[in-house]
């Protein structure tokens, strides 16, 4: 049974019997006592410690303050006014909480009433699959009914502890009557009674027939039948449907005198606590008892609802109640419930229970809420007067510490914003759209301006299309994992490209979600730099130390083979064609020494010519050599030498081998004609000698910039060149001490067909000093 939610706890009935409320509040209660106790409660959260011993010593300290007299005036008005509009909210709120409270009164019902359907259909499923189980058997049994007696008595047995209390097998080729019940013996019968005719005439293959409802005794019964398969046997037992249904609402109650009826599909009680009412149309009964009693709702729920299948809720005014008479209100929840399908057959369960039930406990629920809440409306005024009190008390040192925090957090402030705005780093704010919020002066004057320029503009606005992409990714990253992200990239700067290495600070407001985004980033162009050279040295040292040993490794087969190979040209008539094979062979071997040489170079085997050179005959030399080549290619050249330049160190021939190298490769990458410039000049600051070689070429591109120095590396296409060229070329300076340098701006559709594009190659040579 559903428990009754309606039910006052033993908390609430204790409650109840404690607190006393008086039925008037008596008059003798003046305004000065009730200022009294107000004035005292308040003196005592303020001072606790000052308590006055008199009372009259504390009513007259409250009420000789024309402010304090003022405020606590207001809050008894304020107190009345919050009791009074309570006490109107209450009562609008009254009628509101009775439906509330009686639908979900008639909810619990109606749960109530769909249990009494669940276990009443799984009874009558369970005698059904009885029924079923004792055909099965006379089946199995070739429908000898006494070769089957004692396999058929346990589920005869279990029948007859559900409320059936006759079970007959009709034998229709025999005409006898097979019949078993209390006290659970069989009796047999040569002849079929003319009551079962009714039911044959009902059934229809191996489907339980039902019957309809028959009043005996008190009571309700009901007939169910079934015939045998492939048999003229039918099994039939008669079912007190009065004590089934007891069996389940017998002790149903909702709330305290609530119960259950059941109506069959003509509108037939087949069970009521009231006994009278059984076997009698519900249409009629009531009326017949309650002769006057307006029964308009209950039979139009009886008619239109539960007979016609349906579930719901409602409400009806009956006469009688448990031994109570007069008009009363009462609460029903119906379902109905499937009885047969054969001839179908639905019944309907009701609860019902008086509305008076409801109304006692809402009336006393409604009266301890008002009194709740107005000792908490009362319990607010005191405390905000209170609190009203103290913040007098307290306003002024409160102002003076958040004027000190004040102007201790301005000095903060100003010394921070001197911090970032001297530092030489890139510091600005972004928020989610990529747009500056706020920057320092370091960084506008990088991109030409003034912090306040860049407010509010969006960062591809700013910086080019890599860069903004680079940090709008940045920002996305920091947006979405709500953490710090650091990263090196490349920023542009007019003709100039650093590079920075940047961290990427999420900044939270008051809720802790990032709004906005800090960036602090720093030049680290230098370092940068000096990585690339350092990875260049080792790579070049570890390869080096390579060519090295296998230079000295094809030495010495190659020695031997020129050696052979010029003893058998002396052997050999010179006009011969093995002659002229001898030569052949002798010429690849010599140019294959010369790749050795330079490979020997390369590596540093042996120690650098400490002997000067004049760097300007060096060029001129080389200049004689390939001018013819100039002119053929259509390369136009163009000399500026500075005479005023010292010795400097290195031997004469390998410098003319590293401007060789270089001019070879400008003539390379002109292949359609251009201008190739050579300048030399004196730089005092390094005291060196700086040459610079300039084409117009197509230019080398940017991701093959750092790897043009490595042996056997080259873009040329395979046949035109060995990658040996530049290694050399970087050997031999570095040996003497100097310093090469490449940039490039490759050919693009940007600048294409223009004199934009090109390499320039820069060699510092140290000068020569006769201590060295």
């Amino acid at each position: 049974m559903e428990p009754d939610i309606f039910q006052p706890s033993s908390q609430f009935q204790n409650l109840r019997h404690t607190i006393c409320i008086p039925e008037q509040i008596p008059t003798v209660i003046c305004r000065h006592s009730t200022l009294y106790i107000i004035a005292w409660v308040i003196f005592t959260l303020l001072n606790p410690k000052k308590l006055p011993h008199r009372p009259a010593q504390v009513l007259h300290i409250f009420l000789g303050n024309r402010d304090i007299r003022k405020v606590l005036t207001g809050v008894i008005i304020a107190t009345i006014l919050f009791l009074g509009l309570s006490a109107y909210l209450d009562l609008r709120a009254a009628g509101n909480l009775g439906n509330m409270a009686k639908q979900q009164f008639n909810d619990q019902q109606m749960v109530i009433a769909r249990h009494i359907k669940r276990q009443v259909e799984s009874e009558l499923l369970f005698i059904r699959r009885e029924l079923d189980r004792v055909c099965d058997i006379i089946y199995q049994g070739n429908a000898n009914i006494s070769a089957v007696q004692p396999d058929l008595e346990p589920t005869l047995s279990r029948l007859l502890e559900k409320n059936v209390y006759q079970i007959h097998i009709l034998d229709l080729d025999d005409q006898k009557t097979y019949s078993f019940g209390y006290p659970r013996l069989w009796q047999e019968n040569n002849e079929i009674e003319h009551t079962f005719d009714h039911l044959m005439t009902g059934l229809k293959g191996t489907r339980i027939f039902f019957s309809k409802p028959i009043h005996e005794s008190g009571g309700m019964l009901i007939h169910m039948a079934r015939q045998v398969k492939d048999t003229r046997k039918i099994l039939t037992i008669k079912l007190d449907i009065t004590r089934f249904f007891g069996r389940f609402l017998d002790d149903v109650r909702s709330g305290s005198t609530g119960y259950a009826w059941v109506i069959d599909s003509n509108g037939i009680f087949v069970y009521h606590p009231y006994t009278r009412f059984i076997g009698k149309s519900a249409f009629t009964a009531r009326e017949k008892r309650d002769p006057g009693m307006a029964l308009h709702s209950i039979n139009f729920i009886q008619r239109n609802q539960m007979l016609a299948g349906h579930t719901g809720t409602g409400s009806y005014t009956a006469g009688w109640h448990r031994g109570f008479t007069g008009k009363i209100e009462k609460l029903i929840a119906y379902c109905p419930i499937i009885i047969s399908d054969m001839p179908a057959g639905t019944w309907s369960v009701a609860v019902v229970a008086p509305v008076s039930e409801i109304d006692g406990y809402i009336r006393q629920t409604a009266f301890w809420r008002f009194l709740l809440h107005a000792v908490i409306i009362f319990a607010v005024v005191v405390s905000g007067t209170v609190l009203l009190f103290r913040e007098i008390r307290w306003t002024n040192r409160l102002e003076d510490k958040v004027a000190k925090r004040t102007q201790d957090l301005q000095r903060s402030e100003e010394k921070y914003r001197s911090v970032v705005e001297s530092a030489e780093d890139f510091i600005f704010t972004i928020d989610q759209d990529g747009r500056f919020q706020s920057m320092n002066s370091f960084t506008a004057s990088f991109f030409g301006g003034r912090p306040e320029d860049f407010i509010h503009r969006s960062i591809d606005q700013v910086l080019n299309k890599e860069a903004s992409q680079k940090h709008l990714k940045m920002l996305d990253l920091v947006f979405r994992h709500q953490k710090s992200v650091r990263d090196e990239f490349t920023l542009q700067a007019g003709e100039h490209e650093l590079w920075v290495s940047a961290n990427f600070m999420p900044i939270r407001n008051e809720s802790c979600r990032v709004e906005s985004v800090l960036c602090i980033a720093r030049d680290i162009t230098t370092e940068k730099n000096l990585e690339r050279q350092l990875i260049n040295t080792e790579k070049l040292a570890s390869l080096g130390t390579l060519a090295a040993g296998v230079a000295h490794e094809i030495n010495n087969p190659l020695g031997v083979i020129l050696g052979f190979t010029d003893l058998l040209v002396r052997k050999t008539a010179k006009g011969s064609q093995a002659y002229q094979d001898l030569k052949t062979i002798e010429r690849q071997g010599m140019h294959c020494k010369q790749i050795v040489e330079n490979l020997l170079r390369f590596a540093r085997f042996g120690e650098g010519n400490s002997a000067c050179s004049d760097i300007n005959d060096a060029i001129r030399e080389v200049v004689n050599i390939v001018r013819h080549t100039l002119e053929m290619e259509t390369i136009a050249l163009n000399i500026d030498l500075d005479d005023t330049i010292p010795l400097v160190r290195g031997d004469s021939r390998e410098l003319q081998q590293v401007f060789l190298n270089l001019i070879n490769n400008a003539c390379a990458a002109m292949k359609q004609g251009g201008t190739l410039t050579i300048q030399s000049e004196y730089v005092p600051e390094e005291n060196r000698a700086m040459v610079k070689i300039q084409d117009t070429g197509h230019g080398i591109k940017k991701k093959y910039i750092d790897r043009i120095f490595e042996p056997f590396f080259t873009t040329k296409p395979e046949g035109e060149g060995t990658g040996l060229g530049l290694s050399v070329t970087y050997g031999i300076v570095s040996k003497y001490g100097g310093l090469i340098d490449c940039k490039s701006t490759p050919v693009s559709s940007e600048n294409h067909g223009g004199t934009e594009h090109g390499t320039l190659f820069k060699i510092k040579m140290p000068v020569f000093k006769k201590e060295m």
